[in-house]
């Protein structure tokens, strides 16, 4: 079961691609124009061309998972840069899952412990 937990690593691929690729055409894409390991636990984010249609490939331990939407009216949000993929936040994930536009998004100051220096 794929829980969208913030210890999970997210990486949006920032090319659209071909729904029709399975396990075997999303894990390749992982390993070979991502240049990631499928399995080491992360989540990889799919859109097609018309950002109708995402998927999340995760691997679980055991095998893979693939969480497959489609909207029935509008689309999702890009987020494209000059990378191959891009990592994202778990509140930017849900985000995106929602329908929100990321570009209005403005995340408020909060306490993290990556911040403190020891």
């Amino acid at each position: 079961m794929l829980g969208l937990s913030s210890k999970i690593k997210y990486h949006m691929c920032c090319t659209l691609i071909d729904m029709r690729k399975g396990f075997d055409g999303l894990s390749g894409l992982v390993r070979n124009y991502l240049n990631q390991d499928p399995t080491a636990g992360d989540v990889f984010v799919f859109l097609n061309k018309p950002r109708t249609h995402l998927k999340l490939l995760y691997w679980d331990g055991d095998g893979f998972v693939i969480f497959y939407k489609r909207l029935e009216r509008g689309t999702f949000d890009f987020l494209a840069n000059d990378a191959f993929s891009r990592e994202l936040k778990r509140a930017e994930l849900v985000l995106i899952l929602e329908g929100v536009k990321l570009k209005d998004y403005k995340k408020k100051k909060r306490y993290s412990l990556d911040k403190i220096v020891g």
